[in-house]
């Protein structure tokens, strides 16, 4: 199945107008930033880019470039980092120093391309990695660049503000609240409502210092391989349904009891038809948590949960693994609140970790979704302050990148989170239509999760793939049962 719609329009064709540096309104007092054992490893990482699609604002392109110029100034001095470099000192250690020396400002052109050419295709159509700056620049260069670079796309009935931010600066949480804080200010707020927290006291500051090769950093990944993107939406009620599923809720009664025959109907039904074996183990599966149920409370596992566990069992049947092939599902957590004392929710920087579960291919497919989500809610549910300090202690022990890709072709990697406000982004014209991200960062089993557009709880999964692993996944009945059928 080809990955580009007929309506794909290549990013070449989207033409530059202007550039230019925008400077925070006031000067910066902050002192340097170091980075910390979260920041460092992603100095090999692209730029995060992220953005939101707009309908065409009611006012006419020079005075929304003024707009969003005038607010980016103002915004800049609540966000000092953001308008400096990255600094190495003499022994090695990397900063931010918040120097007030700017960032960039594209204006461009693609008046060919319709709202509807983004979000109606099947695959994300090539057109969106050109409404993106410093495609494939990696954070390390941000010594020699400017850290973020803003982007105003202007379509035929629409506009795009796409945002390319150094990795090692920030993360989805940081980044985010720095959007939303960019659209509260061109509305006119006078006091924003989310201060940044640039605090350097904690354990992740560390006294290691990360060796750079002489020829600089690279991404671990192969930026060239062919890959298929697509974002798949699930509703607020899809996702309950499926949540309901994951709990085995309906199949165990008040007193633990399992309703066998209710499961061999079910069975019966179900898109995804399993050996008589298979269904004795599944029963015995059930009872057995029935056993626990009677003894003590089984967590419930979340939505989220539930959701990565389809995609695991998904993707790993479109990838035709032996049993005995070992995959990865690594997830992206949030330290601010493992942390004691916690972090400050706005602290400004990366302060996440990434949580890889292993299971083999058979493990997968064998047993029930519950069982591959659980597998997943051990590991967040264990990764708490003892875990974070764990693992800055590891990193210390050998200061490295992080190694971002999927090495052994069975991994996936879910990044970004549907709790993020990407749809709070009013800059006065109204909240965006959709979310999109570039190229940076993406490779055959990237997954980023997003919020969905109507809220509420639902989701939208940002899928990367290899074509014909994308192509087995569009197939699979078990997981499209639960994807919507609307436009993404």
């Amino acid at each position: 199945m080809p990955c580009e719609s007929p309506m794909a329009v290549s990013h070449s064709l989207i033409q530059i107008i202007s550039k230019s540096t925008v400077f925070p309104a006031t000067q910066s007092t902050l002192p340097d930033l170091k980075l910390s054992a979260s920041d460092l490893p992603m100095l090999s990482c692209h730029y995060i880019q992220k953005g939101n699609l707009f309908l065409r604002p009611p006012i006419v392109i020079s005075d929304l470039l003024f707009l969003l110029r005038e607010g980016l100034s103002r915004v800049l001095t609540h966000f000092p980092p953001l308008a400096g470099r990255l600094i190495t000192d003499a022994n090695g250690y990397v900063y931010i120093t918040c120097n007030d020396a700017g960032v960039q400002f594209l204006h461009a052109n693609a008046t060919h391309i319709s709202v509807t050419d983004i979000v109606s295709p099947l695959h994300v159509p090539d057109s969106v990695k050109g409404f993106f700056a410093f495609d494939r620049m990696v954070s390390h260069d941000g010594h020699f660049n400017p850290l973020l670079a803003v982007q105003v796309t202007e379509l035929q009935d629409g506009v795009f503000i796409g945002f390319s931010v150094n990795h090692a600066v920030v993360d989805g949480t940081s980044l985010w609240n720095f959007i939303n804080t960019f659209a509260e200010v061109c509305r006119g707020v006078k006091l924003i409502t989310k201060q940044p927290c640039f605090t350097r006291e904690s354990v992740l500051i560390s006294p290691a210092v990360l060796k750079v090769p002489a020829d600089g950093l690279k991404v671990t990944f192969d930026e060239f391989a062919p890959l298929c993107e697509r974002v798949f939406s699930f509703t607020r009620e899809s996702i309950l349904k499926l949540k309901d599923r994951t709990n085995n809720r309906k199949k165990i009664n008040s007193y633990g009891e399992i309703n066998a025959a209710e499961v061999m109907g079910k069975q019966s039904n179900d898109p995804i038809k399993l050996s008589d074996d298979k269904v004795t183990a599944l029963i015995g599966n059930w009872i057995r948590n029935a056993v626990v149920t009677k003894a003590e409370p089984v967590p419930e596992i979340s939505s989220f949960q539930s959701l990565c566990a389809l995609l695991w069992r998904g993707v790993t049947r479109a990838r035709k693994f032996p049993d005995s092939k070992t995959t990865t599902f690594r997830m992206a957590v949030n330290c601010r609140h493992r942390l004691e004392p916690k972090l400050e929710t706005l602290y400004f920087g990366n302060a996440i970790q990434s949580i890889p579960t292993y299971a083999s291919a058979g493990d997968v497919l064998s047993h029930d979704l519950r069982w591959c989500a659980e597998q997943l809610n051990k590991n967040v549910l264990s990764h708490d302050d003892t875990m974070v300090r764990r693992s800055v202690y590891n990193w210390e022990q050998d200061p490295r990148c992080f190694p971002l890709g999927n090495f052994d072709g069975a991994m996936l990697t879910m990044g970004s989170s549907p709790r993020f406000p990407m749809f709070d982004n009013d800059f006065g014209w109204g909240k965006p239509v959709a979310v999109r991200s570039g190229r940076a960062n993406k490779f055959d089993g990237k997954i980023s999760a997003f919020p969905g557009r109507e809220g509420g709880g639902s989701v939208d999964l940002e899928v990367v793939l290899s074509p014909e692993t994308m192509a087995e996944l569009e197939l699979d009945p078990e997981f499209m049962q639960y994807v919507s059928v609307q436009c993404c």
